[in-house]
């Protein structure tokens, strides 16, 4: 696809700094890390999205055994990564040329339960202001 930006880095018209790369997909960091280890697992095949991954594609298989290899290279297999894929707009893809994100080095676990921690107090604190205008009216 002449306009993916995926595409133009798999076909080398874009330069990108390269982890993995074999017949089916290229591994390479994300412009934007979210984390210290933020790489994009991405198929050659250009697939907008989750969902147009033809019946019975192994490209996800492909993509799972990819982020293994890549995260033993990074020496974060042991201690722990996420692999994920966003689907669509309401689900976050920015890029639509299907990929999966694997992410490393900071404590996950413990920076999602602080999120969820603080979007509780601050949920809270909305349902009591909603409440407390509508009591005074």
């Amino acid at each position: 696809m002449s306009d993916c930006i995926f595409c133009k880095i798999i076909e080398g018209h874009i330069p990108s700094r390269k982890v993995h790369e074999d017949d089916r997909v290229v591994a390479f960091w994300d412009a934007h890390p979210a984390s210290p280890i933020h790489i994009l697992i991405v198929p050659k095949n250009h697939i907008p999205t989750l969902n147009d991954i033809p019946e019975n594609d192994q490209i996800l298989a492909h993509v799972g055994a990819v982020a293994k290899t890549v995260a033993r290279q990074f020496g974060v297999d042991q201690s722990g990564y996420r692999l994920f894929v966003n689907v669509n707009r309401g689900g976050g893809q920015m890029v639509f040329h299907l990929h999966a994100h694997l992410v490393a080095g900071n404590d996950l676990g413990t920076l999602f339960i602080k999120a969820a921690i603080a979007c509780a107090i601050l949920w809270r604190k909305l349902v009591g202001l909603v409440v407390k205008n509508r009591v005074s009216r």
